[in-house]
């Protein structure tokens, strides 16, 4: 499990304010891959300061993907802020991805 925070609102606990996004993904795959690349740049240019970003492989996380009903992968959730989010694929139909962010 990877965690980013790109986050410069953070309150005195350190609990990131902002986005908080899990992409789930299928160890090295192409469109694992394609997906955090995706979804990093997405983050960086439109969600800057404002993000944190937890990437699972459920290679080495299975309890988790049972645990959240993954049923297709990649996945990205998107926790915070309400409502809660699923999209599926590489992310790189930017549109769609801030859409289901809440940004267009």
């Amino acid at each position: 499990m990877i965690t980013e925070t790109d986050n410069a609102n953070t309150q005195g606990n350190e609990q990131p304010t902002g986005y908080v996004l899990q992409l789930f993904i299928t160890g090295a795959s192409h469109n694992s891959i394609r997906a955090v690349h995706n979804l990093k740049e997405i983050c960086d240019t439109y969600l800057k300061g404002r993000y944190t970003l937890e990437i699972t492989d459920i290679y080495q996380q299975p309890l988790i993907a049972e645990k959240e009903q993954i049923i297709a992968l990649p996945l990205l959730i998107k926790k915070s802020p309400l409502p809660l989010k699923r999209l599926i694929g590489d992310m790189s139909d930017t549109q769609k991805v801030l859409i289901g962010l809440g940004l267009q």
